[in-house]
């Protein structure tokens, strides 16, 4: 009886430690999660705020971007910034819009022809920037494998669908503040750059 006795004991004493432990944690966590939730908002809120100014900065661009091309069947792109950067890459984003009433399939004329991009599917590969400054094209970057740096899988657009799109370019020099976007298929756009 006393063997029994032991092993309800023990085990009364394991089902309480654990019963002990589950409470302290439950009551850390709550604890914690106060204390994480005043340095949460305010974490977050400073990423809010530098991110904040982004978001912000976008919802003014997309409210009035840099340039509006129209494609066909109702396709517009709306370009919400072109950004030069350290690295030598100016990076273009863009909404692609369908302003249509119906869904629309991407023309794959926008991947360009390029046997190398081509072969990747479809993309914004197509994609040429024109600095009529300094008289050259830039084509979109590509990486080592022959993957054009842009928004890529681009099949179809429901009606009324907006999609963020981005295409990566070698950056003209700093002293060209404007070029011209040209996409296939769709008018070209005179873009300020930034940065």
């Amino acid at each position: 009886m006393s063997v029994r006795f032991t092993a309800k004991v023990r085990k009364g004493t394991v089902g309480l430690a654990v019963a002990v432990g589950l409470a302290v944690g439950v009551a850390g966590c709550g604890g914690g999660g106060d204390s994480g939730g005043d340095k949460k908002p305010g974490s977050s809120a400073s990423a809010s705020s530098s991110t904040g100014s982004q978001p912000s900065a976008q919802e003014g661009q997309s409210a009035t971007p840099l340039a509006e091309l129209s494609g066909p069947s109702g396709l517009l792109l709306q370009v919400t910034s072109a950004v030069r950067d350290s690295g030598g890459f100016l990076t273009v984003n863009a909404n692609m819009k369908n302003d249509g009433s119906q869904t629309v399939v991407v023309p794959v004329a926008l991947r360009g022809d390029e046997t190398e991009i081509v072969k990747h599917g479809t993309s914004l590969g197509g994609a040429t920037l024109v600095d009529s400054k300094g008289k050259k094209r830039y084509y979109v970057l590509r990486d080592t494998d022959g993957r054009p740096l842009t928004t890529t899988d681009l099949n179809q657009i429901q009606a009324g669908q907006t999609i963020p799109v981005f295409m990566q370019f070698p950056a003209p020099p700093a002293d060209t503040t404007e070029v011209t976007l040209q996409l296939p298929t769709f008018s070209s756009g005179t873009i300020k750059i930034s940065g």
